[in-house]
This record gives C-alpha cells, sequence and structure tokens, in this order.
C-alpha cells in the first residue's frame, strides 16, 4: 500500500528546495537537475502547485519558481490532496460497486479512524518543518565530518 504517490513525494522535495533558497527564484530545468525529477514531470508538478497558489512564477531575466507561501503554511496533507486526494486506506469497493456489507461494516469505522489520524498527523507536518529537520541533519552530517 502507497500512501504517496510519485506526484506527491516529487512535490514535496521541490516545495522543500524551494523553501532551502527564500527569496531567490530557481529554474525548473536547475530545480530538475538538483532533485533527480525528470524535468518535463516536474514542469506538470510545478504547474499544478501554482495553479494551487504553493508556488509562484516569473518568466525572463531573473526568473523561475519560489514558494509563494511561508513553508511554514504548507502542510503536507494540502499537498497529498493536491495531487491525489485525501488519504484513503480502503476505497469499501469491490468491482467499482459499493461494497453491500458497507452500512454494517466495523472494520470501516475503524479504517475511517485510521485515516483521519493518518490525515491530521500529516496537517502537522509543513514544508517549513522539513525544512529544518534536514537542516538539523545536514548540520549534523558536517559536525562529524569536522570531527573526523
Amino acid at each position: 500500500m502507497k500512501v504517496l504517490n510519485k506526484h506527491t513525494d516529487y512535490a514535496v522535495r521541490a516545495l522543500i528546495a524551494l523553501g532551502m533558497k527564500p527569496g531567490s527564484r530557481i529554474s525548473a530545468k536547475t530545480l530538475s537537475e538538483e532533485q533527480g525529477i525528470p524535468y518535463q514531470f516536474l514542469r506538470r508538478i510545478l504547474q499544478e502547485l501554482i495553479r494551487n497558489g504553493l508556488v509562484s512564477s516569473k518568466e525572463g531575466a531573473g526568473g523561475g519558481v519560489a514558494l509563494a507561501r511561508d513553508p511554514d503554511e504548507i502542510r503536507v496533507r494540502d499537498v497529498i490532496e493536491i495531487f491525489q486526494g485525501s488519504v484513503q486506506v480502503s476505497e469499501c469497493m469491490f468491482r467499482k460497486q459499493l461494497c453491500s456489507n458497507r452500512a454494517n461494516c466495523v472494520l470501516r469505522h475503524e479504517i475511517m479512524r485510521i485515516e483521519r489520524m493518518v490525515n491530521d498527523e500529516f496537517a502537522k507536518v509543513t514544508v517549513g518543518k522539513l525544512i529544518a529537520d534536514l537542516k538539523r541533519v545536514e548540520e549534523a552530517r558536517a559536525g562529524v565530518q569536522v570531527q573526523e
């Protein structure tokens, strides 16, 4: 079972990379190369992020893409919902037909509880938090390298 698809994963990676360079614009080509995301795939992702107001774009000299909002305001849950809808553990469907046991299914109630928990947890994680976590990891790695 996959909770995050490739679109969402790449979108979060792109948002983190943009957030690591506040106040500057990055070309989609540079972002693609730095993050190892196929260029055409990244362009489609960026278009969706622009359409949803998370990224801004400017053409021409000094152009590129940048975060349109504060990274602490961009929740991972928002990104998931843009690219794949809300997190669902089960569709309660069989061959595109609603399950006949759906109304009385005790498992369905537990699944719905778990889905709410997962969505609530993803709502707590922001791009800003992920950037701070990444900076801590990089600082710790740099500290280990200096000691060697």
